[in-house]
């Protein structure tokens, strides 16, 4: 059949600002235009060297982590539900039975009494007024604390040894200042405090003690630098040791949550000698029977496992964690399957080793449950791990077909939300790259071609480039084998044709040009005796095609 070609004579060169082509690699040469060279490099099993043979998409990564900010707190504030009644304070007595004091009179008292050894009840009623200010729900008045001066006091009163009620308040106060703004914890940390919280964690005041945790967790959840400044003053061991059977639950989840802040943040990542040290404590924590315990556990573990493969070779080398995190694939809790998931699908991004031995321990089963989650954000990670597993060896993909996950990806791709279709997508496409005869036979056979030239009409010209190459490849592939007229009208009569010839006239360079080379390549086979064959039935012939 003969197809109009309709091609700009002038052509505005302009391409997306944002598109930069492929996940490790620029489809576009350096002066903005499609190169074929490139492109070919966009694929795992093209030419790639053995580093670069997992691709890590940087915009599913920074989506994942604003994700993140919802499901687990960078910071945390200890709130008083009652301003009037302190149910985590141990100070039950006269000292709440009284409203707070106004803030004009807390920092008089404190200038007052600070020094007054004689007058410790004065200083105790003005510290725990200044907490409980802070300690409101909302607004709490975090920038006139700050500006009034109180800081440093509340820093110097962590050294009251004779006082662990004034220690206690003090800490909670400069806590609560610590959960605010990164120039906010500045604040804290300027005036020395890090250094004095952990040498509280060896006080015999069990609060005081849960109380400098919180502290330091929030500190090194506001950045890497603070997170490595905590770590630099001698914070890591202190709390690593409170990981034992004489930690009550609720503290342990302070604890848990501290650790996992420990590692979080990747630029510059944790060093390698923190995380060694603390993935036998991981082990511990994450056959915990508390669900906080093990969600913060999971998120530590995914924290650990979003980076490089030395990184995710710890968490592989752990028999522990690796069996429990496939365990909680099951969960029916998302607080756990969601970072459990994360986890699992960051060490599929790792190498085809590391993706193997998460593969031999059973990971596969749980995916038909997972793709049909009630909850989006859920199926689109599931498509998301088992796209990168398809981005592995030939192996790898035979694993996904085995365990009969190609009808429900395919499914999922044409009734999910479009997020969890493109995910599903790169499913397709990375096995059309990537996969053997038999392998793409089967994608094609159970009807991979109409969902995935469905999403040839997105808006992410990286994705359109990505499905145009494997369209490509495909056809490409059945020439060669003798099958191009069966896949050509498969792909017509599946409206990806319609499709291809419209992205002729889009505005991105590589998308124009590679539609272009499609309709060149593969349609443009004149009519026989000028009559069109109708002969669609049994397209695809006995024993799958040969690719």
């Amino acid at each position: 059949r003969v197809h109009s070609i309709t091609v700009q004579l002038t052509r505005s060169l302009t391409c997306d600002s944002s598109f930069n082509g492929t996940i490790n690699h620029s489809i576009m040469d350096s002066g903005g235009k499609y190169s074929q060279e490139n492109r070919s490099k966009s694929y795992k099993n093209t030419g790639k060297d053995k580093n670069e043979l997992r691709r890590r998409r940087n915009e599913t990564a920074v989506e994942l982590r604003k994700q993140k900010k919802d499901q687990q707190l960078l910071k945390k504030r200890n709130i008083d539900v009652d301003i009037l009644d302190d149910p985590t304070s141990p100070l039950r007595e006269k000292v709440n039975q009284l409203p707070p004091l106004p803030l004009d009179n807390i920092v008089g008292d404190i200038h007052r009494y600070a020094d007054a050894v004689e007058h410790r009840e004065g200083l105790l009623q003005a510290v725990n007024s200044a907490r409980r200010l802070l300690s409101r729900e909302r607004h709490p008045p975090l920038d006139e604390v700050i500006n009034a001066g109180l800081v440093p006091y509340f820093v110097a009163f962590l050294d009251y040894t004779d006082s662990p009620k004034i220690q206690f308040e003090a800490a909670w106060a400069l806590t609560n200042i610590a959960s605010g703004s990164s120039e906010q914890t500045a604040v804290v940390i300027d005036a020395g405090a890090v250094p004095k919280f952990i040498n509280l964690l060896q006080s015999d005041d069990a609060a005081t003690v849960e109380q400098a945790v919180w502290a330091l967790g929030n500190i090194a959840g506001d950045g890497a630098k603070c997170r490595d400044y905590v770590i630099s003053c001698g914070g890591l061991e202190p709390i690593l040791q409170l990981v034992n059977p004489h930690t009550p639950t609720p503290f342990l989840k302070n604890v848990t949550w501290t650790i996992s802040n420990l590692l979080r943040y990747k630029n510059p990542p944790p060093a390698e000698s923190v995380i060694i040290r603390i993935i036998p404590v991981l082990e511990q924590l994450i056959m915990h029977p508390d669900h906080e315990i093990v969600t913060d556990t999971c998120w530590a573990c995914s924290y650990i496992t979003d980076g490089e493969d030395y990184r995710i070779q710890h968490v592989v080398n752990s028999s522990v964690i690796i069996t429990r995190l496939v365990e909680l694939l099951h969960c029916a809790e998302p607080t756990i399957l969601t970072p459990a998931l994360r986890s699992v699908g960051n060490v599929v991004t790792g190498s085809d080793e590391q993706t193997q031995q998460i593969i031999d321990s059973k990971v596969m089963a749980p995916f038909h449950q997972l793709l049909i989650h009630n909850r989006a954000p859920i199926q689109k990670e599931a498509a998301w791990a088992i796209s990168n597993i398809a981005a592995g060896n030939t192996t790898q993909i035979q694993a996904i077909i085995d365990e009969g996950l190609i009808p429900l990806l395919i499914s999922t791709m044409r009734k999910s939300e479009y997020k969890t279709q493109k995910e599903v997508g790169w499913v397709m496409t990375n096995i059309i790259s990537g996969g053997i005869e038999s392998q793409i036979s089967c994608i094609i056979e159970a009807g991979c071609l109409t969902p995935l030239c469905d999403l040839l009409v997105c808006n992410d010209v990286k994705f359109v480039v990505v499905i145009l190459d494997a369209v490509n490849k495909l056809l490409a592939g059945a020439r060669k084998r003798g099958y191009l007229d069966e896949i050509a009208t498969l792909v017509e009569e599946c409206g990806g044709l319609d499709k291809v010839e419209n992205l002729q006239e889009h505005e991105n360079d590589g998308v124009y040009k590679l539609a272009i080379e499609i309709i060149e390549n593969y349609f443009m086979a004149e009519e026989d005796d000028g009559e069109e064959s109708n002969a669609t039935a049994d397209l695809v012939p006995s024993g799958g095609f040969k690719f």
